[in-house]
């Protein structure tokens, strides 16, 4: 089947498994032989939007031009990967609006297990006051209210999650089967039957 392109956006607070999932989901669909383009929010603040700080308006702009690439690279037959924590229920709809081939994945995890996974102590000094402007302590972070997909990354496996991103996509028309990778069409079937058949196998 001709690859059609589509954004999956990952979206959850930070440490929730976005970006996790997001690297486990471009190996399979690199397996199936799709084209694959992952952008991350740690390594887009690097680049393209390290002029912003984490203020709500420059939360927007970040999300505004990842928006951007991803509608470019989805309108060229691209399987796009999004991992931001995207908090505002606004930004993502205008994302949705505008790259049009769109799938959200919520992923969820309650602030308990996130604080324990917290090896960098973030969630900790948020919920001490030392930190302004985090995201679901100091900031709010508002959760998708009909996501395509939601995972909940404390009560599942990297691979359950990933299996409901994949049976999602399938569904959608926007990944083969790992059954279609190896199908053939009607003549390569019947020239193989026929092969089979003069060999004397049918």
């Amino acid at each position: 089947m001709e690859q059609k392109g589509v954004t999956v956006w990952f979206t959850g607070m930070s440490g929730a498994g976005k970006t996790a999932l997001a690297i486990r989901l471009e190996e399979e669909l690199r397996k199936r032989g799709l084209r694959v383009e992952r952008l991350d929010g740690d390594i887009v603040r690097k680049g393209l939007t390290r002029d912003l700080g984490f203020s709500k308006e420059d939360r927007d702009m970040n999300i505004e031009r990842v928006t951007f690439v991803a509608k470019l690279l989805t309108r060229n037959g691209v399987a796009v990967l999004a991992s931001f924590i995207s908090p505002y229920r606004a930004a993502r709809a205008r994302a949705r609006q505008e790259i049009g081939n769109f799938v959200e994945v919520f992923c969820y995890a309650s602030l308990d297990t996130l604080v324990e996974r917290d090896v960098k102590g973030l969630y900790k000094k948020a919920l001490a006051g030392e930190i302004e402007n985090f995201t679901g302590v100091s900031d709010p972070y508002e959760e998708p209210e009909s996501p395509e997909v939601t995972i909940d990354s404390g009560t599942e496996t990297i691979e359950e999650s990933l299996g409901k991103i994949l049976a999602k996509l399938e569904e959608l028309g926007y990944v083969p089967t790992s059954e279609d990778d190896s199908a053939y069409t009607e003549d390569e079937e019947a020239e193989i039957e026929a092969r089979l058949a003069a060999l004397g196998y049918l």
